[in-house]
């Protein structure tokens, strides 16, 4: 049986764990914005429009495809629709 002593320290572990996670995500956040500029930047070039609905499409079912869990696809939709929508609104 669990004190509550040990769960105000599991809670503890897993916030900073969660800390740390949270970090490592902007960073990827931040690098994934820039990226997405710099594409943005090149597709004038090749003729390609700044909005592919298919190639997002495509990053949905490539994430839903590849989550184990315990986040479901239609999670991976919300969370990576909100992404999405962010990075095609980041300005340089």
């Amino acid at each position: 049986m669990t004190t509550a002593a040990e769960a105000e320290k599991g809670i503890a572990q897993h916030r900073e764990q969660i800390d740390k996670l949270d970090q490592e995500i902007l960073a990827l956040l931040n690098e994934r914005a820039g990226h997405s500029l710099t594409i943005r930047g090149l597709k004038p070039f090749v003729g390609e429009q700044t909005y592919d609905p298919a190639r997002e499409e495509r990053i949905f079912e490539r994430l839903e495809n590849m989550t184990e869990g315990p986040l479901r696809g239609e999670d991976i939709r919300d969370i990576w629709g909100v992404i999405l929508r962010v990075m095609k609104e980041v300005q340089a």
